[in-house]
């Protein structure tokens, strides 16, 4: 097949953001997980990384174009993905091999769903895999009766808990290069999104009223995901006394399947994961390009 052709597309734009839709639903479709990750979208939206799309030269002028494959790159990382229909065809390795000709030596590229297509990749490209990220889930039978949050546990108030949570969520995250450079703008991108519920945003506070620790879910009809939990002070209980709230309010509202992502070197809190139930169930890898000697 012809060279696919890359183009910078700004993602804000009607068309180009709609072909990307498209393509990205496709993938979904067949992977069972999106190739891009939340704060990627929103970096895009927000003008900090850039959206390349793809595209198959026309072999006639009659001809239509067709849109193969996508990437978000910036912040020293690059996410990707091939239309399901163009896999096999050569458009990944020259898609790969186009962007990191102005690439940073360093670069990290993200493989969510750890495909054996992206192990190919990574390997004739010299990136080696240095993050592992466990993607767990567990069933959710319906409650009964759903009890009232526990005292010091409430519900997230936008524009009032912005800052805190932001300032919380920054030392919490120190370490961690995505969650931990979140910044007010970025969580109000996020409640923008149609699935932003402030009642599914639980923090907890002590008598005093400091903000100790918070579980945000993402529910999506009967999906629930723990989206991000963090707890000030860990070794005191209230990471799993946060977890069973979390997990309650999806059964309040009719969630049948939890999920959430956890660093796989995390023993901690995959511990606290499996003790309540949850088993493996996909795989996000990292990879970072080999510099040369």
């Amino acid at each position: 097949m012809p060279k696919p052709i890359l183009r910078v597309r700004n993602i804000t734009d009607a068309a180009p953001r709609a072909a990307f839709d498209r393509l990205v639903r496709r993938a979904v479709a067949v992977d069972g997980a999106s190739p891009f990750n939340d704060q990627a979208l929103i970096d895009a939206e927000a003008g900090a990384r850039s959206l390349l799309l793809a595209i198959t030269p026309p072999e006639s002028p009659s001809a239509v174009e067709l849109l193969v494959g996508a990437a978000l790159i910036g912040h020293g990382e690059l996410e990707f993905v091939v239309d399901p229909e163009w896999r096999g065809t050569g458009v990944g390795s020259s898609m790969l091999a186009e962007i990191l000709a102005s690439a940073p030596p360093s670069l990290l590229a993200w493989a969510h769903g750890d495909h054996p297509a992206s192990r190919l990749l990574a390997a004739r490209f010299a990136f080696d895999r240095v993050r592992t990220l466990l993607q767990l889930r567990m069933p959710l039978s319906p409650a009964a009766d759903i009890p009232p949050l526990p005292a010091g546990i409430t519900s997230f108030s936008p524009g009032t808990d912005d800052a805190e949570w932001v300032e919380l969520n920054a030392r919490v995250f120190a370490s961690h290069p995505e969650q931990g450079r979140i910044t007010v703008e970025d969580l109000r991108a996020r409640q923008s999104e149609p699935w932003f519920d402030a009642g599914d945003f639980l923090l907890a506070r002590n008598e005093s009223g400091r903000l100790l620790g918070y579980n945000w879910l993402k529910i999506d009809a009967d999906h629930g995901e723990i989206y991000v939990l963090g707890v000030g002070e860990p070794g005191q209980g209230l990471g799993r006394a946060l977890m069973l709230a979390g997990l309650e309010r999806m059964r309040e509202r009719g969630v049948r399947t939890a999920s959430l992502y956890v660093e796989g070197d995390n023993e901690r809190a995959v511990s606290l994961y499996r003790s309540l139930g949850f088993t493996d169930y996909a795989v996000d890898v990292q990879y970072r390009r080999r510099e040369k000697a």
